[in-house]
């Protein structure tokens, strides 16, 4: 939830003209939710993080969008909460991150880690304390050659949120997740890859085509069967072997009886390519 100090050079992607903290671009079936504070490194103030909030909202609940990219305008993706903010609320005596962060950042995170369809974090930039949370919280992080990665928490004396303490040991073990959140740096997008915390890393001129080809492959995918997945693996990571068993033959159970799912068979009965609908 807190800005970085700045990492390696970050990448510029192109800025849409428009003011609004959060816009929203639906094509083809890909939702692209882009926060649009590029002056601010696309830090989290209250606007942004009730317009982002009710932008995934949307995207969850439409069933024309089949996959969702949560990208940033501008040099960074996300650098957290925005501090000159939270500086001016300090001074109330009523003030408290507990309010944004149940109010806020935790049904932000709950909705990109669990809606019924895939979802990606497009990091052009860098990604820091709750920022990097969010992108963590999606099924897959693509990353620009010069984005980097910061938890930045405990660099202003803060635990973290916005389920890092969930995502961090689960993507790279508890030891590396203390030792990434107790001593926050800026990783670097390869050092990222090879430790887990980015699926993939392209070149900076490559980054554009290759999220939106990424994200137009899954929204032409079996979509209902990306949830399920995505249902899947949250139950199991908390869940013993037999809930786990149990669960997958009740989503066994939804799948099988989709129309994706016949015609998946029946395309690979004629050695044709399927068409999904999502259903």
């Amino acid at each position: 939830m807190t800005q970085p100090p700045t990492g390696p050079d970050d990448v510029t992607s192109p800025q849409p003209p428009d003011d609004r903290p959060v816009v929203v671009e639906t094509s083809d079936g890909v939702a692209w939710v882009r926060l649009n504070r590029p002056e601010a490194m696309n830090s989290l103030n209250l606007a942004m993080k009730e317009a982002l909030l009710a932008a995934l909202r949307e995207a969850a609940d439409d069933p024309a969008v089949r996959c969702v990219v949560l990208t940033g305008t501008g040099r960074a993706f996300c650098v957290g909460q925005d501090l000159k903010e939270h500086v001016q609320s300090l001074a109330s005596a009523d003030s408290t991150l507990a309010t944004t962060v149940t109010d806020h950042y935790n049904p932000i995170v709950t909705l990109l880690a669990t809606m019924n369809k895939p979802v990606v974090a497009a990091l052009g930039g860098v990604a820091a304390g709750a920022g990097l949370s969010f992108a963590l919280a999606c099924d897959v992080r693509i990353a620009a050659e010069g984005a980097g990665l910061n938890t930045s928490f405990a660099g202003i004396a803060l635990s973290c949120d916005s389920g890092a303490s969930w995502t961090l040991p689960r993507l790279v073990g508890p030891a590396r997740a203390k030792e990434l959140l107790m001593f926050p740096r800026t990783v670097p997008a390869e050092e990222a890859l090879s430790l887990g915390l980015v699926t993939r890393v392209v070149p900076a001129a490559d980054f554009e085509d290759a999220v939106r080809e990424l994200a137009t492959t899954l929204a032409q995918g079996p979509t209902l069967a990306y949830g399920s997945i995505r249902r899947a693996v949250a139950v199991s990571s908390g869940a013993d072997l037999a809930t786990s068993l149990a669960h997958e033959a009740q989503l066994m159970e939804l799948t099988g009886r989709s129309a994706d799912h016949r015609a998946a068979v029946d395309a690979f009965l004629a050695k044709e390519k399927p068409a999904y609908t999502g259903t």
